[in-house]
């Protein structure tokens, strides 16, 4: 791939010409997942449109170099920004002749930092609670979880039926203490693609007096277009009563690059507390309606050519294209024997579980990887046993018809493997270890026991290529195998505290320079 002593080094003794470098970028993309065709159901979102691509990265390249730090500086991208926030706001229940007609919103860098603004409105908003908290179903978005611990605010888990995958209303109303400044809901949960009941959480929000903020990063932007097709969507979006915030990531179902999301309040009152100002210092006033200051316009120039490009009508026609793929992967999970769907579909996600004790989900992730599908497992929590889900897009309807034989190929691969085996000393060590005793040693015996040259990369770990290894590639520090059922198994046998400690152990020894 590279060929000198300088492989892998960002900053050379000399200067490498163009060519040379993008040929060194187009190698290093080897090791990844491919982001097109349909195999892959997690982390992108793939239309199949041609030249929608080539669009957004002439539109990116156009803009990359504008700042989002001072809107009166650059008002390109003020119009755009406001133009993407207008279509999010019209798409969602709010603007001119709507029960929320006076809508506001920013342009995010993605789900996790609209998630951890609204928080941070709904906490700063309340300057007479010493402890705010926020009371968040266990299915909500783990970036909750993180907007809790950024801002000091205490998360009350919610819990949800194991049979719905819901949380009642009741159970959320019980959860609202008088120092709670925020409650969530989903549209849709992203492990299991369901949505919460939304108009009554945001009712018993209201008459808590509380704000509500529906998470519709995931299916904010298919949802309508799913209800324009006929679907019973059930409400969601400011035309709830009660709802106060909404996010949706436009680099998710509005296919646009990554780095756009949307963060939506009723009201300009509301989003008031999201800012960040500040005057006492010799330099410019800072004033940041976001995280970031500095931003660059490419990723908001992008999403906007891609709306502009795509329009309602393009979007009707994705949408029709994903539930049909939606429709026919479910079929194809029913119609395979000791495989059961975790939720019949409601949006873009299949989500499915074992039902047969010797059927290992884990190696089926790994049978399917090993046919070209990238699946991404999910660990069991409480009562909910471990799954799979899949990310469903449109690029994946013309393979639609691949996958069940795979899947039942896979199943049959899976069963005759058996299920995995961890040795006595891991059972027993994760049943009994605690987050504080791993030490580093034990840490790098752990992965080298399992197989790793180096961690996993967050999250539960899917088969499939490893990353590039210590021999001087990018990413040096060891290589993820092609199977990681083991792996797996052993953090599912953990619990949730010693997952999290062992998965940031692995990354990290992942996450090392290259000298």
């Amino acid at each position: 791939m590279i060929d000198d002593q300088d492989t892998g080094r960002a900053l050379p003794e000399r200067g490498v010409p163009a060519d040379r470098v993008l040929r060194e970028l187009r190698g290093l993309r080897e090791g990844d997942r491919p982001t097109h065709g349909g195999r892959l159901f997690a982390y992108v979102y793939d239309p199949a449109v041609p030249g929608l691509d080539e669009l957004a990265a002439a539109a990116h390249a156009g803009s990359a170099h504008v700042n989002g730090l001072d809107p009166t500086a650059f008002p390109s991208l003020l119009a755009m920004e406001n133009a993407l926030v207008g279509a999010a706001a019209r798409l969602l229940g709010g603007g001119p002749g709507t029960t929320a007609p006076d809508v506001v919103g920013s342009v995010t860098s993605g789900g996790t930092e609209s998630l951890i603004l609204a928080v941070k409105a709904a906490r700063d908003a309340r300057p007479d609670v010493a402890a705010p908290r926020i009371a968040v179903p266990v299915t909500a978005h783990a970036a909750f979880a993180k907007a809790a611990r950024y801002l000091r605010v205490a998360l009350d888990p919610v819990p949800v039926d194991p049979a719905t995958l819901r949380p009642s209303a009741a159970d959320v109303a019980a959860a609202i203490r008088p120092d709670t400044v925020l409650v969530a809901c989903s549209a849709p949960s992203y492990a299991h693609g369901v949505v919460d009941p939304v108009a009554e959480i945001a009712g018993v929000a209201a008459t808590a007096g509380v704000r509500c903020h529906v998470d519709a990063c995931f299916g904010g932007w298919t949802l309508p277009w799913l209800r324009r097709l006929g679907a019973p969507v059930p409400p969601f979006d400011f035309a709830v009563d009660g709802v106060t915030s909404i996010s949706v990531d436009l680099h998710k179902y509005a296919y646009a690059p990554k780095g756009v999301s949307v963060l939506l309040h009723r009201d300009p009152g509301l989003r008031a507390p999201q800012y960040f100002a500040y005057a006492d210092w010799p330099g410019y006033t800072m004033v940041n309606p976001v995280i970031a200051s500095t931003r660059s316009g490419g990723p908001i120039a992008a999403a906007y050519a891609t709306l502009r490009h795509l329009g309602e009508d393009g979007y009707l026609r994705l949408a029709a294209a994903t539930r049909d793929a939606v429709a026919g992967l479910a079929d194809a999970v029913r119609g395979t024997d000791g495989l059961r769907l975790m939720a019949e579909p409601e949006s873009t996600v299949v989500c499915f579980t074992s039902a047969d004790p010797g059927l290992d989900l884990f190696v089926l992730v790994d049978e399917l990887t090993v046919r070209g599908w990238h699946t991404q497992p999910q660990l069991a929590y409480g009562e909910l046993p471990a799954s799979v889900h899949l990310t469903v897009t449109a690029s994946v309807a013309p393979r639609v018809a691949e996958f069940g034989p795979d899947l039942a190929d896979a199943v049959a691969a899976a069963r005759a493997a058996g299920p995995v085996e961890l040795p006595a000393e891991l059972t027993a060590l994760a049943a009994t270890l605690t987050p504080d005793a791993l030490t580093p040693e034990l840490v790098a015996g752990l992965a080298a026991g399992l197989g790793l040259g180096g961690p996993v990369s967050g999250g539960p770990v899917s088969g499939g290529p490893g990353v590039p290894g210590a021999d001087g590639g990018a990413g040096a520090g060891g290589a993820v195998p092609d199977r990681t059922a083991m792996v797996n198994a052993l953090l599912n046998a953990a619990p949730p505290a010693l997952r999290e400690r062992l998965l940031v152990e692995f990354v990290g020894l992942l996450q090392r320079p290259t000298y």
